[in-house]
């Protein structure tokens, strides 16, 4: 089958990609930017590539005819905190738009459980662009879940960091709610069974694991999988504002993303009905047993997709396409050079930047810039990466923003997505005599911008030498 997948640089897609490939279906990627699919040369060239703003106008002609089936994994709810239900509903009158031109006979959409009356704005759009695919010309199958537990997932990695974070934590009542969560990999098995299956077709199902728990129960089991030992105190007095604060400066969510998750934390997604577990018999996995399998993918280095390298865990919306030409006028810049003894190390070194390797220099200052950063509304450190050693173009790398990434001509381009009073770069580059160029530029806005820039100047002069001295030589 040719089939059309939407978000396929997103935390599902990314995984369920090579599973399709694997089937033997023919695979049309859309995404808006075709630099920021972070998968390697190799699975690029099996696939067909589209770039698509799905907000934008309807332009028939990008979207190939023979398409069999699509899989539309499009969500908007970390973008904005106020009209991501505008944009999700945009969004999905122009993929039934699209598909219009097309032969597409299924479309299979990932959406939530809304089993209640009194849904969150996020669980509500969610039912709203179901309704709205309904409307379509192909057959729609929706698969409703609650929270996805894997290696990367929003879910995972807010749990994650709380349990092991605060041995003792004050949370507010919505600990108690209850949820039924499902792994990740369970989830790619309904994707991927319901594709081509008639008896899915005009279906809504709810997909769930086989325990139903509160979030205070999913943090204790967590602790109890990582031997950790925690205690949990909830208080009936914090509003969703605070709540989402807490998990802004502990985790590392974003603020737009605590906030909607907050909202819909206090209803229950329970599932209401087997019929598509016994329709493809699945026996989905535990709690813990999802866990466990999270960090044994992360142990072995194969976590495949991250909710952070989306663009929507950082600052800007942009087309990052426009910040890979560094400029050069009216900007500050510290440029450091160095002669390589041994290029092909140091440019190991280079691909190992940031996340737990850290920044090779001054890493106690780099720290408390992510603290500063953290309370004036940015990203901080917290997202560290998701590879130890593999760097692609659009991945998150801490506060910065990979640009470009090309090993073979051994340039790496990072954008910051700190806050700045103005736009800063930082390039690595390898010349052919074997010389480490190290460019941090900075575009200043305005006297604030200025006076930032030369604030940071005794910090640079140690950091920036110190980072590239140990690049080259460590």
């Amino acid at each position: 089958m040719k089939i059309l997948l939407t978000g396929a640089n997103g935390y599902i897609g990314m995984r369920l990609l090579p599973l399709l490939l694997e089937e033997g279906h023919q695979i049309v990627c859309s995404v808006r930017n075709a630099n920021r699919l972070s998968i390697t040369e190799d699975l690029k060239n099996k696939i067909e590539i589209i770039e698509i703003d799905f907000l934008e106008e309807v332009q028939p002609e990008k979207l190939p005819k023979d398409i069999d089936a699509a899989y539309y994994l499009i969500h908007s709810m970390s973008a904005s905190t106020d009209d991501f239900d505008e944009k999700e509903e945009i969004s999905a009158k122009n993929f039934n738009a699209y598909l219009e031109h097309t032969q597409c006979k299924q479309v299979i959409y990932l959406g939530g459980i809304v089993n209640e009356t009194n849904l969150s704005k996020h669980l509500w759009s969610r039912k709203n662009v179901e309704d709205i695919l309904y409307n379509g010309k192909a057959k729609l199958t929706v698969l409703r879940a609650a929270i996805i537990v894997g290696s990367g997932s929003a879910s995972f990695e807010i749990i994650r960091d709380l349990c092991e974070k605060l041995p003792l934590m004050i949370t507010p009542k919505w600990v108690k709610t209850r949820c039924q969560p499902i792994a990740v990999r369970d989830v790619l098995i309904y994707l991927t069974g319901v594709l081509g299956n008639e008896n899915a077709y005009d279906e809504s199902f709810d997909i769930g694991g086989p325990d139903i728990l509160s979030y205070k129960e999913m943090m204790k089991g967590y602790a109890k999988s990582r031997n950790l030992r925690i205690a949990i105190i909830d208080v009936p007095f914090m509003s969703p504002k605070l709540s989402s604060y807490w998990l802004y400066f502990v985790t590392s969510t974003s603020y737009k993303l605590a906030l909607n998750l907050v909202d819909s934390m206090r209803i229950e997604v329970i599932t209401k009905d087997k019929r598509l577990q016994e329709m493809l018999n699945v026996v989905p996995i535990t709690y813990n047993e999802a866990i466990d399998l999270a960090f044994k993918k992360i142990k072995q280095n194969e976590v495949v997709s991250s909710w952070k390298d989306s663009m929507i865990s950082g600052r800007f919306r942009n087309d990052l396409k426009k910040y890979v030409e560094v400029p050069d006028e009216g900007c500050l810049k510290d440029a450091q050079t160095i002669q390589l003894k041994n290029p092909e190390k140091a440019l190991e070194n280079i691909w190992s930047i940031g996340g737990k390797r850290g920044w090779y220099y001054g890493s106690w200052l780099w720290k408390i810039r992510g603290y500063i950063d953290k309370v004036f509304g940015g990203v901080g450190l917290r997202r560290g990466r998701t590879h130890p050693n593999k760097i692609y173009e659009g991945d998150s790398l801490d506060f910065w923003r990979v640009i470009l990434a090309d090993k073979k001509e051994r340039r790496l381009l990072l954008f910051a997505e700190m806050r700045v009073p103005g736009e800063a770069w930082l390039e690595f580059a390898i010349d052919k005599n074997n010389v480490l160029h190290q460019t941090a530029t900075f575009r200043p806005r305005g006297l604030w911008g200025r006076l930032y820039w030369y604030a940071m100047l005794p910090f640079h002069y140690f950091i920036f030498a110190g980072m590239i001295d140990r690049i080259a030589n460590s």
